[in-house]
């Protein structure tokens, strides 16, 4: 029996691409399957990941490009010779490091394995030959200042419209290029177990490169980390990965060991484990999720962390349980939301289809109402999401307050930004973080 071919990089980024486009499947998820399945090293599931990753972030600027060169129009070509196109096209125009030719040769061969259509290979070869030969690409332009942003920056019409309307020319189009950018990866320290110092030894003895994060205390900034579950300082409970942004909407609440906790959308468990560590393992969390699988996830990071203070709870946040009414000293409701400030890390999520994205306040109000019910009198109740849309975020808040007069916004002090009126929105483009946005309000006395 002949030995299984080894995937390569180039393969596994294109079989993510092409479930992408035929599934709508998450590119992360089905990647992270994909590299496990294909037995790709540490170096090769690190070059699949940026071809990926790198072809979602530029898939409008690439299509415009190829489409100069093919004589088909892009959309009725299979899908897998499309993604082999995209991922051969960014490899010329983004990296300097893989030769063209190597580019051009395994695409080619990569369409002949896996595309139906005999000419398909030969024609993946003539049009990225010609573009190898016109040389410099000119830039793109569209029909007005809108179209050229959403192409040079792959964002949709709808999406690069609405960031103008926010944020105006200068800044919207600082937010769509760092929207391309690779963000970091910050871990925040498990204080209940060991030092940053003590984390970052343990990382290096795992050959993970960890550094102070520049303003943020007990976070580390990863570099060649590979696999996080293969390091024994993750599997020994010394960090968590959480974006700052995130890690400081939990700080905005200023929780003191002993309290009653309840993290009312708490997968896959961040918000709950900085809430922990702020307590001091003390006190309690009630963490829940709608979805069983999920709190076993809950239970299992809470175990690897030794963050005994948790209580994963199914219970879905915008349904009222009685018992829990007046019984929380701080409720953190962080939403199911677009997820547009997560773009850098999630750059498929930009192509969703936006219409279901209408409906969410409605729901997002919904879950804030019911979670208004279990704060106790001189409680906290604090929203956010991970999206930049004002409607998501400052209209929520102000609409849950124009009928709830027993809530006011209430200030917090964060490190690095001091003191903020009562809500904060992070910028990708400002904060070099997540697009964040967090409220608190207190419940009077």
């Amino acid at each position: 029996m002949s030995e299984k071919r080894p995937m390569s990089a180039r393969e596994a980024a294109a079989l993510t691409l092409a479930a992408c486009e035929r599934q709508g499947a998450w590119s992360d998820g089905f990647l992270k399957k994909t590299l496990r399945e294909g037995g790709l090293d540490r170096r090769e599931a690190a070059l699949a990941t940026r071809l990926c990753f790198g072809v979602l972030q530029n898939r409008m600027l690439l299509d415009w490009h190829l489409a100069r060169f093919c004589r088909m129009k892009l959309d009725q070509l299979e899908v897998d010779v499309l993604c082999n196109l995209r991922v051969a096209a960014y490899q010329i125009l983004f990296l300097d490091k893989i030769p063209a030719s190597a580019a051009v040769n395994e695409a080619v061969e990569l369409t002949r394995r896996r595309c139906k259509n005999p000419g398909a290979a030969g024609m993946v070869n003539g049009v990225l030959r010609a573009m190898l030969r016109a040389g410099e690409l000119p830039e793109p332009a569209g029909a007005d200042k809108v179209e050229t942003l959403s192409l040079r920056y792959s964002h949709p019409r709808w999406l690069t419209e609405a960031f103008l309307t926010r944020l105006g020319e200068e800044d919207a189009e600082r937010l769509l290029a760092a929207d391309n950018e690779r963000p970091p990866i910050a871990a925040q320290v498990n204080t209940m177990r060991a030092t940053p110092a003590e984390t970052a030894s343990a990382l290096a003895a795992d050959g993970v490169e960890a550094e102070p994060h520049p303003w943020l205390p007990d976070c580390l900034i990863l570099k060649n980390s590979g696999d996080l579950e293969r390091l024994s300082a993750y599997r020994e409970g010394l960090f968590y990965i959480q974006d700052p942004a995130a890690r400081l909407a939990v700080t905005a609440v200023g929780l003191k060991p002993g309290m009653r906790v309840l993290d009312a959308c708490a997968a896959p468990g961040g918000k709950s484990f900085a809430a922990a560590i702020d307590m001091g393992n003390r006190g309690e969390i009630v963490s829940c999720d709608i979805h069983p699988h999920k709190i076993k996830l809950l239970s299992a990071g809470r175990d690897r962390l030794g963050l005994s203070v948790m209580v994963p709870t199914l219970q879905s946040a915008a349904e009222f349980r009685p018992e829990w009414e007046g019984g929380f000293d701080a409720v953190i409701t962080d939403v199911p939301c677009s997820g547009l400030g997560v773009i850098r890390k999630k750059p498929d999520i930009r192509y969703k289809d936006p219409e279901p994205m209408e409906r969410l306040p409605a729901l997002q109000r919904a879950i804030l109402d019911n979670c208004a019910r279990y704060v106790r009198p001189g409680g906290m109740l604090v929203y956010s999401t991970c999206t930049l849309l004002e409607r998501e975020n400052e209209g929520v808040v102000d609409g849950f307050l124009a009928d709830h007069s027993d809530f006011i916004l209430e200030p917090f002090t964060l490190p690095r930004f001091g003191e903020q009126p009562g809500r904060m929105t992070f910028w990708p483009h400002i904060h070099h973080t997540d697009g964040f946005f967090a409220a608190r309000l207190g419940k009077r006395g």
